[in-house]
């Protein structure tokens, strides 16, 4: 296995057993409900936005190693960045996951790119890209609830 790989693996272990903003906002400007029957991960994403700016972010739930750990990624990444920047990392990183990038797409994304290889196993992109789906949702203020069927 590659020294890179390798590195990819802890990253996404270390979100997965630590992960960060793993915690209700309460109360909060936008949220939602995210669902993947197929897998079982159920998170919900909480925003405390301010003037445009993601001040708070926070997710809570269940799920895999691979759905954790994008969640807890996500919000360490967002937090503080614009409402504007998260739209923009969340097309990003739902391409990522699922078709070839750019180079200049891969330095937007920075430690997110560890979820690079989980195209790589279709049955998994919707591991990665339900957090990221809840967050499009709270963030248009939608229908608060969003599935991945």
């Amino acid at each position: 296995m590659s020294r890179l790989k390798k590195l990819y693996e802890s990253t996404i272990l270390d979100h997965n057993k630590n992960p960060r903003n793993f915690r209700v906002i309460s109360p909060c400007s936008n949220s939602s409900h995210g669902k993947n029957p197929l897998c079982g991960d159920d998170y919900f994403v909480f925003l405390d936005i301010k003037e445009g700016i993601i001040e708070d972010i926070s997710f809570h739930g269940s799920g895999c190693a691979i759905s954790m750990s994008s969640g807890s990624l996500m919000t360490t990444h967002l937090k503080g960045k614009t409402v504007d920047y998260a739209y923009q990392n969340k097309d990003v990183f739902l391409k990522m996951v699922s078709k070839d990038m750019t180079s200049e797409e891969k330095k937007i994304l920075g430690k997110l790119s560890v979820f690079e290889g989980v195209k790589d196993y279709p049955v998994r992109v919707k591991c990665a890209a339900l957090v990221w789906r809840a967050l499009e949702d709270a963030l248009g203020k939608n229908k608060g609830e969003i599935s991945t069927e």
